[in-house]
């Protein structure tokens, strides 16, 4: 049944601006799909519609994280002092070998997927581990949940535990196995290529991967230029590349079908050039550039050049699941790219909303606007406890990205469903 819902709508249209409409109305169908938005009932079509009025609240698109580990929750706010390769070595791949026993992987994910529903993220883009039916158990839950994803089955053969290797035919056997059960048109949950990085997959791995992403047209995602220790790593195991980025171009894995690659934190010259050339997304991660001492990326420079940003919370390199907050450290990176250059102006409060809602939910497809067409993904905010002054809708939605926390969020919706909270193990 079609339904309109009345509140207090703001979302970005395009990247420099809010659309706010004050007591607006959004018409959505019953494929959960938007039809029209407008100030008035009137001037939409609403003959045998359901009006929900959720009367003084906010209504805005959904939040997507752009680059999660999902087996990682556990190291969350663990072991900041690391720089990258450390910590990898230290917690991280352990943490992940656990995930061989599909009770702790099920029990684990569970909580993962809570959390997310509870910050009222509703699409994510999501590296599993290389195993593949604990990467099963991931995928389903997101498909009972009613939350969209895609879901990544790690590549990594090499500079890894025994316990994460996995030999090249074994990989493409459990990526066909998943994408023969999980890639069907319109799915909300499907598979995406995940070769870890370069230097956890050799050559022959890297080959198998792009192929696979070639003869099935999966999407591609991985890690890029994130941190100088690795770049210098790269450049010792690709000679031949011209860069970290020309590594995966060389294997079919860098634009060949839609790419994202998070961090991006050193990415310039050829690599820039090439990632523009080719299409492919950054998803920006920057509390956890932050705390394994990465550096900042720069995200006005890959604005300016037309390239597409999402915001990714980067769990557990990340501490935050919540990705209101970083819209915030967003901002804050660019100030200081602004007090280094001033040619390059930070990022401004619509512009980082529009990274978040729009420009990542293009990855998706027709995600993250109320413009006719999108998928309706939305959170319906109950900002009355932040709100104890005359504020304008704007300043209102500001505080509750700043201040504001999953108390405030009444409501979540994926694709037009309402999604209940997902069930956690104790």
């Amino acid at each position: 049944m079609k339904k309109i819902y009345k509140a207090h709508i703001l979302y970005t249209k395009e990247q420099s601006r809010f659309e706010v409409l004050e007591n607006g109305y959004v018409a959505v169908d019953a494929d959960g799909y938007v039809t029209g938005v407008a100030a008035d009932l009137a001037s939409l079509d609403c003959e045998e519609a359901e009006v929900v009025d959720f009367g003084n609240r906010l209504l805005i698109p959904a939040m997507n994280d752009m680059h999660v580990h999902a087996p990682q929750v556990r190291n969350q706010g663990v072991a900041m002092d690391l720089e990258l390769l450390p910590w990898l070595q230290s917690y991280t791949f352990p943490e992940e070998s656990k995930y061989a026993d599909i009770h702790y992987a099920e029990s684990m994910y569970r909580r993962f997927l809570h959390t997310q529903w509870l910050f009222g993220t509703m699409r994510s883009c999501v590296f599993g581990t290389v195993h593949t039916e604990s990467t099963r158990v991931l995928m389903k839950l997101y498909q009972e949940a009613g939350m969209g994803a895609l879901v990544g089955k790690v590549a990594m053969n090499r500079n890894c535990p025994d316990t994460l290797s996995e030999d090249v035919e074994a990989a493409v056997k459990g990526n066909e196995q998943l994408i023969a059960e999980f890639n069907k048109p319109d799915a909300l949950v499907r598979p995406i290529i995940t070769p870890r990085f370069v230097p956890s997959c050799t050559p022959e791995l890297l080959k198998a991967c792009g192929e696979l992403a070639n003869k099935y047209q999966m999407p591609v995602q991985s890690h890029l230029s994130e941190n100088m220790s690795e770049i210098a790593w790269v450049a010792e195991l690709e000679p031949e590349s011209k860069c970290y980025g020309d590594a995966y171009n060389r294997y079919g894995l860098f634009g060949q079908t839609p790419t994202i690659m998070a961090h991006c934190v050193w990415t310039d010259g050829h690599e820039l050039e090439l990632m523009k050339q080719n299409h492919v997304m950054v998803a920006h991660c920057p509390t956890s550039n932050f705390n394994i001492a990465s550096g900042m990326a720069p995200v006005r420079t890959f604005l300016d050049n037309g390239l597409r940003v999402g915001l990714g919370s980067d769990i557990s390199g990340g501490h935050d699941l919540n990705m209101f907050r970083m819209l915030v450290y967003a901002i804050q990176v660019s100030k200081m790219h602004y007090q280094q250059d001033h040619n390059k102006h930070f990022l401004t409060l619509p512009e980082v909303f529009w990274i978040a809602t729009k420009s990542a939910g293009s990855f998706f497809g027709k995600v993250g606007s109320f413009e006719p067409g999108y998928e309706f993904d939305a959170l319906v905010i109950d900002d009355s406890i932040l709100n104890f002054d005359n504020y304008s809708l704007l300043e209102r939605l500001e505080r509750f990205i700043y201040l504001g926390d999953d108390r405030q969020i009444e409501h979540r919706f994926c694709r037009g469903k309402e999604i209940a909270e997902p069930k956690v193990m104790n």
